[in-house]
């Protein structure tokens, strides 16, 4: 980049200055270098924010993650306002029934895997 195609900052010049403008110490001097390298610094780092790929991609993951639980959640509450009171009533019984006495639930699922056992055997 040449000098004419500058945008910002001083002119760089190798001439001595005019009467009349002022000579920079040489801390003004220091402290315009630290100022640039923390702008090239912040520069530097937002162009590799955007070259991480993996980065990018765990966001997009994290972003669509969360509209999925946002869709699965509307999709909960629409199925739970349509469903009667009484259907959802019944199953809290027949869950809290289960958990008190959970022996008929483990009788039924062992006949239930015996039934399929024999019927896979008989099959060649």
């Amino acid at each position: 980049m040449g000098e004419g195609e500058r945008t910002e900052g001083a002119a760089m010049s190798s001439a001595p200055q005019q009467d009349g403008e002022q000579t920079r110490s040489p801390e003004e001097i220091r402290a315009d270098i630290e100022e640039t390298r923390e702008q090239v610094g912040d520069t530097v780092e937002a162009l590799a924010e955007k070259t991480d790929v993996k980065a990018q991609a765990r966001q997009r993951v994290d972003t669509v993650k969360g509209n999925v639980r946002a869709k699965a959640d509307e999709a909960k509450a629409k199925v739970q306002s349509a469903t009667p009171a009484s259907a959802q009533e019944g199953g809290r019984q027949v869950a809290a029934k289960a958990r008190e006495n959970p022996a008929p639930l483990v009788v039924g699922g062992a006949v239930l895997v015996a039934f399929l056992l024999g019927r896979r055997s008989v099959r060649p």
